[in-house]
């Protein structure tokens, strides 16, 4: 790990150029404004790609967790078909082909239960709450209080 001793402030740093020194007494005060005003720019525009960065990551589970739901809706629907069409033998016919496709439907609906549930818990791990960014921000904004002081 390198020491900050070793690190030239200067060098591919943005902020590095304006750092305190004793000659900063000499600069007029709209150039210090107006180096204020770049670096709070480049500050919103690096959290700005960094909530983009975190909301894209955190896309990826929502949609997988969104394909487990409609993969039980499906089911659930076909559970529903199922049932009904046990019903619909049932009373038509009152032997034992509703029992079998009754027995199918319950089936069915276990599955559409299991993957509904699988994506239920998925979608609550899932979290689009950009949590880098928001501390970043509130790095930045008591940065910011010290340095008006």
């Amino acid at each position: 790990m390198k020491e900050r001793s070793n690190i030239n402030p200067d060098e591919g740093n943005a902020f590095g150029r304006t750092r305190a020194s004793s000659d900063s007494d000499s600069r007029p005060f709209s150039r210090i404004l107006q180096e204020i005003v770049t670096h709070l720019t480049e500050i919103v525009r690096s959290e700005m790609r960094l909530a983009r960065a975190e909301v894209r990551a955190d896309i990826v589970p929502v949609a997988r967790a969104s394909v487990f739901i409609v993969i039980g809706a499906v089911f659930g629907f076909y559970a529903l078909g199922f049932v009904l069409l046990g019903l619909v033998y049932g009373l038509g016919t009152q032997v034992a082909p509703w029992l079998a496709a009754l027995m199918v439907g319950v089936g069915v609906a276990v599955i559409a239960a299991v993957f509904l549930q699988v994506g239920r818990s998925k979608m609550k791990q899932a979290s689009l709450k950009p949590d880098k960014t928001i501390r970043s921000l509130q790095e930045n904004v008591t940065w910011m209080k010290k340095q008006a002081r």
